[in-house]
């Protein structure tokens, strides 16, 4: 049976719970955070997750992540295509593409920050960092905001404030488990400053007070970005406020434990607890009756980031929807092949080098 919704979008009640469930287990802050949005949001919402949540673990999870993400390139070509594979996710993610008409752009960037990570990318820069996470985490915000069809660009600018500010707490608190995964996302200028060698931190992740101080630092920013984002959850649909509100807090939370923690992401994981989200959800919907009295803030006319932009101009009304990958993202693509083709060729001249004649 479909599950229809004021917005148009049809999706099977079975793949709809399907996409409730992984969101459930796989993304529990934003679960939470759901529960407060309008149905006719939600669903969508959810089933957008869903496949974000697909294709990132698809990619953290597989030991072949060249051949993930060209995989998830063939679903995306699928899903825009009208025809996506045979799985919970990709029915429904192509029904919101259809019924919002979902800027090709958007999903785009996200793929090619998951190819980013497949490549081992490593930023020198706190630039570089911010044109990772708005990659993974910006294009969702701008996504969310087609979503709630708004399409005004200091909303969209406002929301990938938010998506990076999110990352870049996730980063802070995974400091440690990303280290031993082989993965390193601190500005490795940074790292240079203190005087830490980005090698060392990946033979053997030790928390010290150099790392900590840039556990702060990122943070530092974070905060800056959470609290530019408010501006824009104004003008988001009423109903829609509070369980942005609720991401906005409960993310923000999140480094709030990791402070407590001293700083420390190396020999803990920074959570937080039921009690503390339902206070967020409680003070998000006291932040929505507010924002509904005050004046419009002036920062939501500030400028997008500089490497948030090109999501503003591809989701914002008027922009042209995308209906062929982009220069950019091809030569990523191809780079992996090229990547994953000399992966296997290597495999195959050990195997036979092991092979007993």
């Amino acid at each position: 049976m479909n599950s229809p919704n004021s917005t148009n979008v049809i999706i099977p009640s079975d793949d709809m719970a399907a996409c409730a469930e992984a969101i459930r287990h796989g993304s529990r802050s934003f679960y939470v955070a759901s529960r407060l949005l309008p149905g006719e949001i939600r669903d969508p919402a959810l089933a957008l997750y869903a496949f974000c949540r697909l294709a990132d673990d698809e990619v953290d999870l597989k030991a072949s992540k060249a051949a993930s993400v060209l995989a998830l390139h063939e679903r995306l070509d699928a899903a825009y295509a009208g025809k996506p594979f045979n799985a919970s996710s990709d029915r429904a993610f192509a029904a919101v593409i259809e019924a919002f008409e979902m800027p090709r752009a958007l999903p785009e960037a996200l793929l090619e920050g998951l190819a980013w990570d497949a490549m081992e990318k490593r930023y020198a820069t706190l630039g570089e960092l911010h044109s990772y996470s708005a990659r993974v985490a910006a294009a969702v915000g701008a996504m969310m905001c087609v979503l709630m069809r708004v399409r005004d660009r200091h909303a969209l600018a406002r929301a990938c404030d938010l998506g990076v500010a999110m990352q870049l707490t996730n980063i802070a608190r995974d400091v440690g488990e990303d280290a031993r995964e082989g993965r390193l996302y601190l500005p490795l200028e940074w790292l240079a400053e203190v005087g830490l060698d980005p090698e060392g931190i990946l033979a053997l992740p030790v928390n010290t007070p150099e790392l900590a101080l840039l556990t702060h630092r990122l943070l530092r920013v974070a905060q800056r970005l959470y609290g530019q984002s408010e501006a824009g959850i104004a003008l988001l649909p009423r109903r829609a406020r509070p369980g942005i509100y609720a991401a906005r807090h409960i993310y923000a939370g999140i480094g709030g434990a990791i402070e407590r923690a001293g700083y420390d992401s190396v020999n803990s994981r920074a959570h937080t607890n039921t009690a503390q989200k339902l206070g967020w959800l409680m003070l998000s919907l006291a932040r929505t009756g507010v924002s509904m009295m005050m004046p419009r803030s002036a920062m939501i006319y500030a400028r997008p980031l500089p490497q948030t932009a090109f999501l503003v101009n591809a989701a914002a009304r008027g922009a042209p929807l995308h209906d062929h990958w982009s220069e950019n993202v091809l030569s990523v693509m191809a780079t992996l092949k090229a990547r994953d083709l000399e992966r296997m060729e290597t495999l195959s001249i050990e195997a036979r080098r092991v092979t007993p004649v």
